[in-house]
């Protein structure tokens, strides 16, 4: 892997912006960060591999302590993401134990030459930039870059391993913290994960009474009488049939555990249902539950005669049947984007929410502001332009926009209800009309819609309850955003992708399976693309791009499968890369586009 000795020393840019978050106050610059080790970590809240690399960064910030310092900094791609106040939620909703700078207009963002959420840049103890890395998966590296730094600069004398600019902030008193989801429960109480408690609360009626906790409260994965949880989100109430068989009655998505958990309503007791624990990075060839390997499970619904699996961080939808106990893929390539059709060949991007109505299945498509279902083996866009169009538009169906929906509920009248998180709002898809409304504003980042009973619930996430709003029916024509960064200038025509990968040290490219590569390349609009689109097993490859498109995104996911290569029993590994490249036709751009998978 790399070795911080071989990399230039570039000088670091300072850090610019908005404020700070977890300094008690302080503002940072590099000069008071001198003598420690850096981890810059460009994130914004809104994305799952940004959250999955805070869970890897935890196990570092632990071991090395006081000399290494993450620096969250935080660029955000929504508009709501803008918002201080929204940001000081996240930092607190998703643990972040690090100081955080606020990049609204991603003025360091830009001094690092970041293109991709997340991106990492190690800074040394002298205020050098030595390592810059896209992506997650890289904590093996990052352990590694670290440790050589902190042996050197202990043996030449500038690391600081003493303080933490990192002042936690005071712990809030509210029943619920930030809650994710709920479900109706038989006799009319609500259940909803307490997702920044990390545990069930059971709700009477009137939604304020607590009935029991499910949950130690802490941050683990322990099953039984005493279960731990990690972040839960998803609920879904087994047919009784079906509980009765198994011996459990409602599946918890335990979304940061990379795991779902079954739970006993008579006695509280948890179990592991399915997911080893680990989160997934290639398929391992079993369908067995316990034996295959989830990421991020945000949402579930039962349909199909089994459990339907939102699984949000590898952009698909995955099937869980208790009774069979097997679990496996059931839409989505992994490619995020947006394409409808055949549930093996859809695109999807942070699905986040079910919700099953007869012959259909309902899901908001997170990160791309959609709203979509699957019927008769296809899935179909009801609401959602892309990755990069989001904003808070009523009417008809094709212009409307949303803003990172992440739940759903079907009512009575047939009509869908979607939590418009980003929005703080309460819209309407009317299937039969093919329009959307507003039914209530001003709610705090609502994350799921539940009925009982004929009352629509909200879980209202940010103001920590379960409420009822009053409803009503208006039209709304807010303002139509597009997310937008620095573009690259490339040739029209003829255009040479390569991706370029180099095993690590000790490592060689893994034929067992086939070819140890693959690229899928697609892109945003879709008539960018004129050849060159899809799926291949070369590094190279040549595109062609479509006349009449002055600018698009380019959408580039690269994997490699590697080996240990001297060893009597070696150990797989797979690099994975997501790329969204914004381009610009023009004359005077470049004939070759070149992206760097780092093992």
């Amino acid at each position: 892997m790399a070795q911080p000795s071989k990399q230039s020393r570039v000088r670091a840019a300072e850090l610019v912006g908005r404020g700070w978050l977890n300094t008690g106050g302080r503002s940072l610059d590099l000069a008071s960060l001198r003598g420690k080790v850096v981890v810059l970590d460009f994130w914004t809240f809104c994305c799952i591999n940004c959250l999955h690399v805070l869970d890897e960064l935890r196990p570092l910030e632990e071991k090395y302590g006081d000399a290494l310092v993450v620096i969250g900094v935080h660029s955000p791609k929504f508009e709501h993401e803008r918002d201080p106040q929204a940001l000081a939620a996240a930092v607190e909703r998703y643990g972040v134990a690090h100081p955080v700078l606020d990049d609204p207009d991603l003025k360091t963002w830009d001094a690092y030459a970041a293109r991709a959420w997340p991106t990492l840049v190690v800074l040394d103890p002298e205020g050098y930039a030595v390592n810059h890395m896209a992506g997650e998966g890289h904590l093996e590296a990052l352990d590694q870059i670290v440790g050589d730094l902190v042996a050197a600069h202990t043996a030449k004398g500038t690391l600081d391993p003493e303080g933490s600019p990192y002042v936690a902030a005071a712990p809030a008193e509210t029943t619920l913290r930030f809650p994710g989801k709920a479900i109706e429960l038989p006799g009319g109480d609500v259940l909803v994960t307490d997702s920044a408690r990390h545990r069930l609360v059971r709700l009477a009626p009137d939604l304020a009474t607590v009935v029991g906790v499910i949950g130690t409260g802490e941050r683990g994965r322990d099953d039984g009488a005493e279960p731990r949880f990690n972040e839960p989100q998803g609920l879904a109430l087994l047919p009784e049939a079906t509980a009765a068989a198994v011996g459990y009655d409602v599946v918890v998505a335990d979304t940061v555990n990379h795991l779902l958990r079954g739970v006993r309503l008579a006695d509280g007791h948890v179990t592991t249902v399915a997911g080893t624990g680990r989160q997934w990075r290639m398929d391992n060839g079993t369908e067995h539950a316990l034996d295959v390997d989830l990421s991020s499970p945000w949402d579930l619904a039962w349909f199909d005669d089994r459990l339907i699996v939102a699984m949000a961080g590898i952009h698909q939808l995955w099937y869980f049947d208790p009774a069979a106990r097997t679990a496996g893929v059931y839409a989505g390539t992994t490619v995020e984007s947006l394409k409808d059709g055949a549930l093996d060949q859809v695109w999807m991007a942070q699905p986040s929410g079910l919700a099953a109505d007869g012959a259909r299945l309902w899901l908001v498509d997170s990160e791309t502001s959609a709203l979509r279902y699957v019927e008769d083996g296809e899935m179909h866009t009801a609401v959602g332009q892309g990755l990069f169009d989001f904003g808070h538009v009523d009417g008809p169906a094709d212009d409307a926009l949303m803003q990172h929906p992440l739940g759903l509920a079907v009512l009575p009248d047939g009509r869908v209800a979607v939590a418009d998180t980003y929005n703080g709002a309460l819209r309407a898809y009317d299937p039969a009309t093919r329009t959307v409304s507003t039914l209530a504003a001003g709610l705090a980042e609502p994350s799921d819609v539940v009925v009982v009973d004929e009352r629509v619930l909200v879980v209202e996430s940010a103001a920590h309850r379960l409420t009822a709003p009053d409803l009503g029916e208006a039209a709304v024509s807010g303002q139509h955003h597009r997310v937008t960064r620095k573009r690259i200038k490339v040739k029209p025509g003829a255009l040479r992708l390569e991706v370029l990968f180099e095993p690590a040290a000790g490592q060689k490219l893994d034929y067992t399976f086939g070819s140890p590569v693959q690229v899928t390349v697609s892109a945003d609009p879709p008539q960018l693309l004129a050849e060159g689109a899809g799926k291949g097993e070369e590094l190279g490859r040549d595109l062609v791009l479509a006349d009449g498109i002055g600018q698009g995104v380019l959408q580039v996911v690269a994997q490699a499968a590697t080996c240990d290569a001297e060893a009597e029993h070696p150990a797989c590994h797979l690099t994975r890369q997501d790329w969204g490249v914004p381009v610009e036709i023009a004359e005077d751009g470049v004939s070759t586009l070149r992206l760097v998978l780092r093992a």
